[in-house]
């Protein structure tokens, strides 16, 4: 315990200036708003730019499976190793009961279960929701065509063809219902995770005192935020959301960083504690690795497995497949060559 303390110490002593720290802070605060509105608003402006033209679905389908490579390599590369680190920084590991569990581990477990308990939830809510307002249709169509002429059979053909044509409209109609919602779902559940991982990287930074960690990473999280936009940009500009709600959670996710950056420096000065306070790494490695479990989830099933096994554009399209495949691998290496800085 004495040799960890006074490792850190050595470390951190000369570049350990408040003044300066609180500079760094302030300006990356407004760094990384701009760079977090930029991200996260280019596919959503793109997508009601070119809404309706030819390559409109191709398109946003090949931005959703790089958003997926970025909210993947995000929980796996990104989060879960740094709530890891969190837990087995000497001054918690060496206590009970962080030193005789393995609770990153379990607090990610848990993570994964809540997303499948929302998923499963909202998907029974989005079932019920569709199979009523389908019952509710009735069978309007076959009214009116009770007077088709004088041959019965003829008229019998022709109801039974128009009711055909009318359930496989309204089974087309459920189908793209479920859809949307089930993107409303996944988007609205995604950025929960996102925001639980802004908080506490927004948090980190403004309790630290480490000039010498923030300087890196101010432009670091630029473009962390810059990449993390786009991949819940592109989710939010599929699921289709009106106006006021796309504004709410694009300003919701430009926001919760630099608030989790003055939320820091309030706590540290109350408190006293900085980034490498036990509570502090404690709590970190703890939402950290929910959040890591709820994007795991999030970018394995409700956006990989989703997109390449059950999507019928794909599925026709090979090339498409390929490019797609591709723009996953380009989504992920681009997020994970940032934990080199972030």
């Amino acid at each position: 315990m004495t040799l960890c303390a006074a490792v850190d110490s050595a470390r951190t002593l000369a570049c350990r200036d408040g003044a300066a720290a609180a500079t760094l802070k302030f300006i990356s605060m407004f760094v990384i708003f701009f760079t977090s509105v930029i991200g996260i608003s280019a596919p959503v402006l793109l997508a009601r730019l070119f809404h309706g033209k030819p390559l409109y679905d191709k398109a946003i389908l090949i931005i959703k499976c790089f958003a997926a490579g970025v909210i993947l390599s995000t929980s796996l590369v990104h989060v879960l190793p740094d709530a890891y680190d969190a837990l087995a920084d000497c001054q918690v590991s060496s206590h009970h009961p962080w030193k005789d569990f393995p609770f990153s581990g379990l607090i990610t477990l848990i993570g994964v279960l809540t997303a499948l308990l929302v998923d499963l939830t909202a998907t029974s809510h989005v079932d019920g929701y569709s199979h009523g307002h389908v019952h509710g249709g009735g069978n309007k169509e076959t009214t009116g065509y009770t007077r088709l002429g004088e041959d019965e059979e003829m008229k019998k053909t022709v109801v039974e063809i128009e009711t055909v044509e009318a359930e496989e409209e309204r089974r087309r109609v459920k189908e793209e219902e479920m859809v949307k919602l089930k993107q409303r779902m996944v988007s609205q559940v995604l950025e929960i995770g996102i925001i639980f991982h802004s908080v506490i990287i927004g948090v980190t930074m403004g309790m630290s005192q480490n000039q010498c960690t923030i300087k890196p990473l101010v432009a670091a999280l630029a473009f962390h935020q810059i990449f993390e936009g786009m991949g819940l940009g592109g989710c939010i500009a599929q699921a289709g959301f009106k106006f006021g709600t796309t504004a709410y959670m694009c300003i919701m996710f430009s926001v919760t960083t630099p608030m989790g950056i003055a939320l820091g420096m309030i706590l540290f000065s109350m408190t006293g504690y900085d980034d490498s306070n036990p509570n502090a790494l404690i709590m970190e490695g703890l939402l950290g690795s929910l959040s890591s479990g709820i994007l795991i989830y999030m970018g394995l099933v409700d956006l990989i497995a989703l997109d390449f096994f059950h999507n019928k554009l794909m599925s026709s399209e090979t090339w498409l497949k390929k490019i797609s495949f591709v723009a996953l691998v380009l989504g992920s290496t681009s997020m994970s060559i940032l934990a080199l800085w972030a």
